[in-house]
């Protein structure tokens, strides 16, 4: 819902862009220090690393089964695993779905919530396989790519991105039309995680810009030579949703305001996408008409405006496929 208010506050507007900060590795020297010091070490050396090696023996091992059986295998885990072991997001999940869906009856909320379990478990799942799919074309059908292509011609791209169906499939999708995009990537938590997830995603073909603050400049530097950024402006941090905005007032935290301002600073051709899954390990990609933003008379001017342009394209689609979006299980703020 659109503001009449289109003045952006002056705390939220000097507030400190992220600023990403890799994990030191602990020295020896903290485990003589004792303390907390101490206790990272062990965690580091040895807590975590068991859960690596699980990681790293899960990884690879799905490797081993065909595609459908690894994603069907995954939507069993996530019914399994999410009410039993996950109560927290369990309960933000529910609590999310009567705030978004209260015309649905008790029974279709559940039945979206065992929906959404399902997905969220095939996510995990297929990322042994994903990068399979480049040679199976047939699993992916695209929806209206010659926009996109045609916005590429004209000049640079930011390429919007939502979590729905499984969005690993975007750089797949765009090097099929000849295009190769940028991507600000930032690691997982956990060592084998990271390791795992930069070379899932750099076998994809993606070019990774820094994480937080660091990737800025990187970012209006591609643009500027008429490059393509990925982006995704649907987005939890903390537990909490920040995009979309779901009815509240456009804020400026979050990627849908670092889209529009590097799309005011480049001139950039802001084309939104998404994935649907439609029949377990298959997918339609939808792109959506390109959005360019009106002019400014005044730098700035229209920034609140430019959030609600682009969460409007957003927003609807996410709307129209909770059960398939992976930040379901993320709270509501209250303003």
């Amino acid at each position: 819902m659109a503001t009449d208010d289109k003045t952006p506050d002056v705390k939220a507007a000097k507030r400190k862009a992220w600023v990403y900060a890799e994990e030191q590795r602990p020295a020896f020297a903290d485990w003589l220090a004792g303390g907390d010091r101490r206790k990272r070490f062990v965690r580091y050396w040895f807590s975590d690393n068991v859960w690596n090696l699980l990681h790293l023996a899960g990884h690879f091992g799905l490797k081993l089964l065909p595609m459908d059986a690894c994603s069907a295998f995954g939507a069993r885990l996530g019914v399994f695993a999410i009410p039993r072991f996950h109560k927290a997001a369990e309960k933000r999940t529910r609590a999310t779905i009567a705030a978004l869906c209260p015309h649905l009856s008790p029974a279709e909320q559940e039945a979206l919530f065992i929906e959404n379990c399902r997905s969220q478990g095939r996510i995990m799942t297929e990322f042994s396989v994903v990068n399979r799919l480049a040679e199976h074309p047939e699993r992916i059908e695209v929806h209206n790519m010659e926009w996109v292509l045609d916005a590429a011609k004209r000049g640079p791209v930011i390429f919007v991105g939502m979590h729905l169906g499984n969005w690993e499939i975007g750089p797949i999708v765009l090097q099929r039309a000849g295009l190769v995009p940028y991507i600000n990537y930032t690691p997982p938590p956990g060592r084998a995680k990271a390791w795992i997830s930069e070379r899932v995603r750099r076998k994809n073909g993606l070019n990774f810009l820094p994480p937080g603050l660091q990737g800025i400049r990187p970012a209006v530097s591609a643009l500027k030579k008429g490059g393509i950024v990925s982006a995704f402006c649907d987005e939890g941090v903390g537990g909490k949703l920040r995009g979309p905005l779901f009815g509240r007032k456009p804020h400026l935290e979050g990627n849908l305001a670092m889209t529009v301002r590097l799309a005011r600073m480049t001139g950039a051709t802001i084309c939104p996408w998404y994935n649907l899954r439609t029949d377990g390990f298959r997918f339609e990609a939808h792109a959506l008409p390109p959005i360019v933003l009106p002019p400014e008379t005044k730098s700035g001017e229209r920034l609140l405006d430019d959030i609600q342009l682009l969460n409007d394209a957003i927003e609807p689609v996410i709307r129209e496929h909770l059960g398939q979006w992976f930040f379901l299980d993320n709270a509501l703020p209250k303003s």
